[in-house]
């Protein structure tokens, strides 16, 4: 009988120790006696759960299929939505596109007109909501319901007219009719000031050609920089996107009227191409090759807008993608600065102010 007690009064007093030190630690103990420690987040942890890198390899090609198979679902029971297609090819392919076919995306559409769900079909894809949310944050507001300006077909003073219209709403950052060059530079180095990776693609043009905001946004910064010279900085309105327009031209580098704060729609003159940069005085020439460096960073937090590991994509896909659709502009004789011909108006993303 006293050995039971004893017993008793030894367990009572290792339970009050153990509960004493699981208060200590702050739950850590006892929670660790039904989780492996490799599940176990610490509170700053858990404030990260968010995407730090982005390969981004989609061919323009997919890209063009991908939207072609959602535009033509528009009128169907069952509606296709492009990101979702190339999420699922990049998850099933691992992310590797070099033996990409338009074969591949019409027979996963087929397949989901068959009756499957995309829910059904990714249900064991491992990677599938991380590429879908990658890809979101790049192309989702690249495509969409829009009104556009056009030309009444019987009219002869060049009357314009609103339509509605659904499919791609972002533009070149390069007018129409203005030519340019380009090839897939990303992640080439450069040495002015420090060696580091290019994090854009360079379009060759002529000095002063009109350059396009690419979409809607919010102007963050306007001003010079010792390496990008007169530069713009747009933020996509919902924050998913920073867009990076670079070595503007002397003298005349922007839109007469744009300032920081400014709220720019997709297609909208910003900009104008030139040389500028390398330098720490402002105003100066010291790019050999006129051109525009274009880039686009993700912000899935907003730690990373500013940081040691923001999140630069190769955007050179991009820019063929978006070649198909360039904004029309007019030069104001008396100013000299340049506005789009066809203005466009597109519901705002839920959110944003």
């Amino acid at each position: 009988m006293l050995l039971m007690i004893k017993k008793s009064t030894l367990m009572s007093i290792c339970l009050v120790v153990l509960v004493f030190l699981a208060i200590i630690l702050g739950g850590r103990i006892f929670v660790s006696m039904f989780y492996s420690e490799d599940t176990l987040k610490t509170k700053e942890e858990c404030e990260e759960d968010y995407i730090k890198w982005v390969d981004y390899n989609v061919p323009c090609e997919a890209m063009k299929k991908a939207l072609q198979l959602d535009i033509d679902s528009r009128d169907e029971e069952i509606q296709l939505n492009w990101i979702e297609l190339l999420a699922y090819l990049a998850a099933k392919n691992g992310n590797n596109f070099g033996s990409y076919k338009d074969k591949q995306l019409e027979e996963i559409a087929e397949t989901i007109r068959g009756g499957k769900t995309m829910k059904e079909l990714t249900a064991d894809m491992k990677y599938y909501d991380y590429y879908y949310e990658a890809f979101s944050a790049i192309l989702s507001g690249f495509v969409g319901e829009y009104e556009v300006e056009v030309v009444d077909a019987n009219a002869e003073d060049g009357r314009k007219h609103w339509e509605k219209k659904y499919g791609l709403k972002a533009f070149s950052p390069i007018a129409k009719n203005y030519p340019y060059s380009h090839y897939d530079d990303f992640g080439q180095s450069r040495s002015y000031g420090f060696a580091r990776n290019h994090l854009g693609n360079d379009l060759m043009g002529q000095v002063g050609t009109p350059i396009i905001a690419v979409e809607g946004g919010i102007v963050e910064a306007l001003g010079w920089n010792q390496y990008g010279g007169w530069r713009i900085g747009i933020r996509s309105m919902d924050s998913k996107r920073y867009y990076y327009y670079a070595h503007l031209r002397k003298n005349f580098p922007y839109q007469l009227d744009l300032k920081v704060g400014d709220k720019v729609q997709a297609g909208d003159v910003i900009g104008y191409l030139g040389r500028t940069g390398y330098s720490t005085k402002e105003n100066v020439n010291n790019i050999q090759q006129p051109h525009l460096h274009f880039g686009m960073q993700l912000i899935f937090d907003e730690s990373q807008k500013e940081c040691n590991s923001e999140i630069w994509i190769d955007v050179y896909q991009i820019v063929r993608f978006l070649n198909s659709n360039r904004s029309e502009v007019v030069k104001n004789l008396v100013t000299k600065d340049y506005s789009r011909v066809y203005e466009i108006r597109e519901q705002e993303p839920e959110g944003s102010e």
